[in-house]
């Protein structure tokens, strides 16, 4: 029986990738996001077409009961799942002034609730079995906080601190949890960058470039695999070298 990753905010970008690279691997693969269904149809078939299982879920990954009721469905078809990759997040640039009390809800809900949700019904299965790996997708602003990006960069600091602390708590049942601090990543949530402002970026960072999805994709497997049995709690920055 192959293993199984689960996925969250996988209609594209980063989640996709790394959906992909999981079922290259051999994964059956759950991926989820939230609006974008024919999107996520499209990844589910690409998925399929390696020759693994794929389950697709189209839920607020932020709602505790939604999230609760596709893990339901998810144990009907699987006993347990390997890999959780928690994924799913958004941003938003503007001032601080301008901050609305439900802008910051949505970000800190979608970014930070969703790994509370998603680890609450993942773990049990894992702790049974002493056995399981988490990945949290953070950012290098939840290091070093953005200027008018306050509510993005809190919530990523808030999973930085959530990987360390739940890293610690489910270390004696063999789970490990990582985070990966993604650098400036050349994916749609950075398209509204101009090309002078792409290119004033890339002049920051020492590689000279922007990363790609693959390769947050690729660090993401090696931390699920036995290559890592040792790494826990850490959140490891790859960003180009800009931190």
């Amino acid at each position: 029986m192959n293993k199984v990753a689960f996925v969250s905010g996988s209609s594209r970008g980063i989640g996709k990738s790394i959906a992909l690279k999981f079922a290259n691997e051999g994964f059956d693969v759950i991926i989820n996001c939230s609006k974008s269904k024919e999107a996520l149809l499209k990844v589910q078939d690409e998925i399929k077409s390696l020759g693994v299982n794929c389950l697709a879920y189209v839920i607020n990954i932020s709602n505790y009961n939604e999230v609760n009721h596709m893990f339901e469905d998810i144990y009907l078809h699987y006993n347990k799942i390997d890999v959780l990759v928690n994924n799913a997040g958004i941003s938003h640039i503007g001032l601080f002034s301008d901050l609305t009390e439900e802008l910051w809800d949505n970000i800190i809900n979608t970014n930070l609730k969703s790994l509370f949700n998603c680890c609450k019904f993942a773990i049990g299965p894992m702790v049974s079995d002493k056995c399981g790996s988490i990945i949290n997708i953070s950012s290098m602003w939840g290091i070093t906080g953005a200027s008018c990006e306050v509510a993005y960069s809190a919530s990523k600091g808030g999973v930085n601190s959530f990987t360390k602390a739940l890293a610690k708590e489910l270390g004696p049942c063999n789970i490990r949890i990582n985070a990966i601090s993604c650098g400036i990543i050349d994916t749609e949530m950075n398209n509204w960058l101009g090309e002078d402002e792409k290119q004033d970026l890339i002049d920051e960072i020492p590689l000279m470039r922007l990363g790609k999805s693959s390769e947050i994709a690729d660090l993401c497997y090696f931390l699920s695999t036995n290559h890592s049995s040792y790494l826990t709690g850490q959140i490891i920055s790859l960003d180009g070298g800009i931190n």
